[in-house]
């Protein structure tokens, strides 16, 4: 009932074989490529310039800066207009945005860069990315994109 068909003895059977596991090299995570949020992005600019931001720094429209509610302050983003591909790196440095349904808010430049500046509010993709290749990016940005 339920067996296999023929006579099997435990005399038939042979010990189980192990093989030696190669030792491997721990390997590095790839990044996934997963996006970190998508969602709308709104930007904020003349109004707050100067105000203290979360970190305690004064607010610079003309900084590559954002505000997001749960991204630790310095931690760098991409953020990628979803309409045009076009894209920025960021660093929040800020707690927001407020107004419920938008994920981030950007300054006046980045979102100058993203050529939603004059709409106002964007579909984006946030992708968060580590200092070093921030830091490389940014330095790479034409002098009128910083």
């Amino acid at each position: 009932m339920g067996a296999a068909p023929g006579h099997t003895t435990s005399a038939t059977l042979s010990a189980p074989t192990f093989l030696p596991i190669p030792k491997q090299e721990p390997q590095e995570l790839k990044p996934t490529t997963e996006p970190y949020q998508v969602g709308r992005a709104s930007w904020y600019g003349g109004f707050f310039q100067g105000r203290a931001t979360a970190s305690g720094e004064d607010y610079d429209m003309y900084d590559f800066t954002a505000a997001h509610r749960e991204l630790p302050l310095g931690t760098f983003v991409k953020v990628t207009n979803l309409k045009n591909l076009k894209s920025v790196i960021v660093r929040i440095n800020d707690r927001g945005p407020v107004t419920p349904g938008r994920i981030i808010d950007l300054s006046y430049s980045a979102a100058r860069s993203l050529d939603m500046h004059q709409k106002g509010l964007q579909k984006v993709r946030i992708d968060v990315v580590e200092r070093q290749d921030a830091e490389l990016a940014m330095a790479k940005q034409p002098v009128s994109q910083r």
